[in-house]
């Protein structure tokens, strides 16, 4: 029975995994059940045994993102002091990379314009995770000395999608570089942060 409750969770983690994948590339407009089953390796008609309706599998696979970013920035901000440690972070979510890569990332950045059109649950969800992330940015602000870290946390997050967007959205690489790049050096001197390896 163990095995069995396993497995299921497992299984569930796959789909989460390409549901989440396949929203960020596509948008949750686009993403068919049929299509994240595959992905996953796993036929349509197992769907069911883990998810009511895609409306449930969008607000947990945006769980699921929240999650990752928030590994990342403890990932990023562990075992350095607090000014080193957001630098990192800045340079991780304002890199090529991060840029690049749609399929993975930052979940407020890749669905901030679609959020407002799906169910209450997703958008719930979304809220949700938006919050956790501003506690635990502020917290690491909090560390470094600023007198009003929740605030400082939102602008922070403001800077950073809105830098990471452009950066998309810019059709020309040297200066969607450009934007990352002038984006980590202004974040980095408003906050006090020390210069990080990236």
């Amino acid at each position: 029975m163990r095995y069995d409750t396993e497995h299921k969770q497992k299984t569930r983690e796959l789909v989460l995994q390409a549901a989440a994948r396949a929203i960020r590339s596509d948008g949750p407009d686009r993403v068919g059940v049929a299509g994240v089953m595959a992905e996953a390796g796993l036929t349509h008609g197992g769907f069911y045994a883990h998810f009511k309706s895609k409306d449930e599998l969008v607000a947990a696979a945006i769980g699921q993102m929240f999650a990752q970013a928030s590994a990342r920035l403890e990932h990023e901000t562990a075992e350095r002091d607090p000014a080193e440690g957001l630098a990192a972070y800045v340079d991780f979510y304002l890199s090529k990379k991060h840029r690049d890569a749609r399929g993975f990332g930052c979940p407020m950045a890749a669905l901030a314009s679609d959020v407002p059109r799906l169910s209450g649950p997703a958008r719930e969800q979304f809220a949700l995770g938006v919050q956790q992330s501003t506690a635990r940015l502020a917290d690491k602000l909090s560390a470094l000395g600023h007198a009003e870290p929740e605030a400082a946390a939102r602008s922070m997050i403001a800077e950073l999608i809105g830098a990471l967007s452009l950066a998309r959205i810019e059709p020309d690489a040297k200066r969607s570089d450009a934007i990352l790049a002038a984006s980590r050096a202004q974040l980095k001197q408003r906050f006090g942060m020390k210069a990080s390896q990236q």
